[in-house]
């Protein structure tokens, strides 16, 4: 009897949880939207930049924020929120099959694919 209420506590738990992340809305599918969305994060996200035109990529998952003042932001998916880094031309950049290979210059960020983005 007692490991059968083991087991219903232990599904009740579970199912609290699944219930919880649901609410926080956490394994949904995130993606950067829309040139707004991604200009709005780089200004936030960098000190001091100027947001001016954005490349999105076609999966939402990374975008090329032109700076007015020359420079860029390399955004980029990680988990549900969004990265960012401030880059300076030339950039370390790769034209691939599926799309634009950017190299961050940071290990831990990586380089960036703009899916379906043949240039900046």
């Amino acid at each position: 009897m007692s490991q059968a209420y083991i087991f219903l506590g232990s599904l009740a738990a579970i199912l609290l949880m699944t219930l919880a992340a649901w609410g926080l809305g956490l394994g949904r599918d995130a993606a950067i939207a829309s040139p707004e969305e991604a200009r709005k994060a780089a200004e936030e996200m960098i000190p001091g930049f100027d947001a001016g035109e954005a490349l999105l990529g076609s999966d939402g998952r990374a975008a090329l924020v032109h700076g007015r003042e020359g420079d860029l932001a390399l955004l980029k998916l990680h988990g549900a929120r969004i990265a960012a880094r401030h880059l300076r031309m030339p950039l370390a950049s790769e034209a691939t099959p599926e799309g634009l290979r950017i190299d961050s210059g940071d290990k831990r960020f990586g380089p960036v694919l703009l899916r379906g983005v043949t240039g900046y």
